[in-house]
């Protein structure tokens, strides 16, 4: 393993960072549409709490393969070019998000019913009330299922490699394909993503003592 690692310390490297750029910025964009089709879910505008059902049922049930082949493959035939890296992050973030929804939705329906009347009848409009008063309490209800889906972002990263994402795996299928020591390579790509996955869990674990503390 060593021996691969020094060898192929450079490619290895390269797709460390680009997992990491694609997990953060499909963490981040996840994160906020997972948390407007949660809105848009409980809102009491028919066509809108409908499209948000649609986005989420859809795009939960169909294999995230399909959602990054369909950008890599189908977007670039009828409108714009789009690089593996691009359109596998973008189908990570799809994807992501759509479970994101539903675990924030349960968080806000956790909160009594009686923090909104309270915040509407204090002068606080809609999207007041629901920034300043029950997002906050949805999202300290609703970080350890969070961590859970950060962490399986990161590791559904790994679908890059089927559309030349040149991300950790990516690079890992090129190695062992050089030096048929497969074994060898997974492992030291093993390792790599658990540098990734372990301090995220850790830190949310961190996150939901102090706020268990706090509360």
């Amino acid at each position: 393993m060593l021996s691969i690692f020094s060898t192929y310390s450079s490619p290895l490297m390269e797709g460390f960072k680009y997992t990491l750029y694609s997990s953060v910025l499909a963490l981040i964009f996840s994160l906020i549409i997972g948390t407007l089709m949660a809105i848009f879910q409980l809102s009491h505008h028919k066509v809108i709490k409908n499209l948000a059902k649609a986005y989420v049922e859809f795009f939960r049930n169909i294999p995230l393969l399909i959602i990054v082949m369909f950008f890599y493959v189908v977007v670039p035939l009828y409108w714009i070019q789009l690089d593996g890296f691009t359109a596998g992050t973008i189908g990570l973030t799809i994807y992501t998000s759509a479970f994101i929804a539903e675990t924030v939705r349960a968080g806000i329906e956790s909160v009594p019913r009686g923090q909104m009347e309270a915040g509407l009848s204090s002068g606080f409009n809609y999207v007041q009330v629901m920034w300043y008063i029950i997002l906050p309490q949805a999202f300290k209800i609703v970080i350890p299922p969070l961590g859970n889906q950060f962490i399986n972002l990161v590791k559904n990263s790994s679908v890059l490699a089927m559309v030349a994402g040149l991300d950790l795996m990516y690079q890992g299928d090129l190695i062992a394909s050089e030096t048929f020591n497969t074994f060898e390579t997974y492992i030291v790509v093993a390792g790599f993503y658990l540098i990734l996955t372990l301090p995220l869990s850790y830190f949310m674990n961190y996150v939901e003592r102090r706020l268990e503390v706090q509360a």
